[in-house]
């Protein structure tokens, strides 16, 4: 079953936190710059462990550059 995740991410932070809001509604913090994809991979990393999947069940679908993403989570 495919489910689509709206995360808002906040990256450069003192500390990774993630907060859900929702069953498919989540705030991200992570230590990782928005550089070269840094954030975006903590961000997956950081989700797959809070939902116990691999990373690889994570793809990033919309908003590589923006605050605002949205993760496809595949079974």
């Amino acid at each position: 079953m495919e489910q689509y995740l709206k995360v808002k991410v906040h990256a450069g932070e003192k500390k990774n936190r993630l907060e859900q809001k929702s069953p498919d509604t989540f705030e991200i913090w992570v230590k990782a710059p928005a550089q070269e994809g840094r954030a975006n991979e903590a961000v997956r990393a950081l989700l797959a462990g809070h939902l116990g999947v691999a990373e690889n069940k994570l793809s990033l679908i919309k908003g590589a550059t923006s605050p605002a993403k949205i993760f496809l989570k595949r079974a």
